[in-house]
């Protein structure tokens, strides 16, 4: 979330990033919500003070013997003057606070500008493209003769979008979220979480889902939680309402199912675990000072590098421009891996700095070396997501008789078992 006073004081830089980001927001409207809020509070002030002033004089006119009445009377109409200020001042506050939760975050100034996807810049390319001497297989063909997932029989217990592993195809997902979550907490030094998989509203609004994506998420109304869309929720509001006492940066990683409805994606990559509503997801969540936050971004994403590295996989790393820039994010590097059945990159995970929008809404704070308190800089990035990984490790790793060679990082993680056939 943005501070209204950065707003204020810098209305024109704002509204030209809300252009860049190709966002609606109507920043003149919510100045004029600012400065009517403040106009109350220097009447209400002035009031206040009359009525201080006048209140003291009450006693005198006692000793005096003087008849207060009338001053008394004065007084309780400026009480209700100051108590009908009071109840402007909270409806235009939560007006305030609910304009600033729907604004999208400032793009760092290293951003590149853009209208959309087809402007983000290629950073870095990673391995070679596979080349086959036959046709190789989508991979929801090569998964249903091997019997890796049964995506008919998820249909039919949840509905589209809610893929069924089977057999070594389940050994598959869990062997991969093993091998992600001890490269991370064994070589990339982070922490694990075991997070919740359920958020409540006020943990959604401060990664930035709510409110502005509430159609994009499951929700049990009745008990007023969410199905996380992503363990980046969970894991950054751990700290939510608290000032940390930790050296920074903090450094977690999580492995979580992950639940989305994507209702402005209907009709998308329908075919095989393109885009599904359920996932497997190891996240990695930071929580750094302003000062370190762009080199710990960095270091971050090659965290997530090098678990396609590992896995000998072909990608590419592209830069997100400010028109493809996600809501919070205030930089972003997307990790897309090469699919060559379907001829695509296939993204696997987006690293976002969110400099201190997220900690405003979720109110994370740190004391600086000058010990004044101050908001974090959080970052996260899938290390990685799996449905994709998947996809990739089974249509790069194809033979011509439908087998698939599993990468050698894997094979203590399946047992042994070096092929799947």
């Amino acid at each position: 979330m943005l501070d209204i006073r950065f707003v204020r004081e810098n209305a024109d830089a704002v509204k030209a990033a809300m252009i860049n980001r190709n966002a609606e927001v109507d920043v003149d409207a919510l100045l004029a919500l600012d400065s009517r809020r403040r106009a109350i509070v220097a009447e209400a002030e002035v009031l206040k003070a009359e009525r201080n002033k006048i209140s003291k004089s009450i006693g005198l006119m006692i000793k005096e013997g003087k008849d207060p009445e009338s001053i008394k009377a004065e007084v309780r109409e400026m009480g209700d003057k100051i108590s009908a200020f009071d109840e402007d001042l909270r409806k235009i506050d939560a007006q305030l606070r609910e304009g600033l939760l729907y604004i999208p975050n400032m793009p760092s100034a290293t951003t590149p500008v853009g209208k959309d996807e087809n402007d983000n810049p290629v950073i870095r390319f990673w391995g070679e493209k596979k080349t086959f001497d036959f046709e190789p297989a989508m991979h929801w063909d090569l998964g249903a003769s091997l019997k890796l997932f049964d995506l008919e029989r998820g249909a039919k217990i949840a509905g589209s979008g809610f893929p069924l592993f089977t057999g070594r195809g389940a050994k598959l997902e869990r062997g991969l979220i093993q091998f992600m979550l001890d490269l991370h907490t064994e070589e990339n030094g982070y922490t694990e979480i075991a997070p919740p998989f359920m958020c409540n509203d006020v943990a959604m609004t401060g990664t930035g889902q709510l409110p502005k994506f509430a159609e994009d998420m499951y929700a049990v109304p009745l008990d007023g939680l969410y199905p996380i869309p992503t363990a980046e929720v969970p894991v950054t509001n751990m700290y939510g309402n608290e000032i940390l006492d930790q050296e920074l940066p903090i450094c977690l990683t999580a492995y979580t199912p992950c639940f989305r409805r994507e209702a402005g994606s209907a009709g998308k990559d329908t075919r095989g675990l393109l885009r599904v509503h359920q996932f497997d997801k190891v996240e990695m969540v930071k929580f750094t000072t302003p000062e370190t936050s762009a080199e710990e971004h960095e270091k971050l994403t090659l965290d997530a590098e090098k678990v396609l590295q590992k896995l000998g996989l072909h990608y590419r790393v592209i830069e997100l421009c400010t028109g493809d820039l996600g809501f919070s994010a205030a930089k972003c590097y997307d990790i897309e891996l090469w699919a060559p059945a379907q001829d695509k990159w296939l993204e696997v995970s987006s690293c976002s700095n969110f400099h201190d929008y997220q900690a405003r809404r979720a109110n994370i704070r740190y004391r600086n070396e000058d010990k004044k308190t101050t908001f974090v800089h959080t970052i996260n990035g899938s290390g990685v997501a799996l449905p994709r990984l998947v996809i990739a490790i089974m249509e790069n790793n194809q033979n011509a008789d439908g087998s698939i060679d599993l990468p050698e990082a894997l094979w203590p993680y399946m047992g042994g078992l070096q092929k799947l056939a």
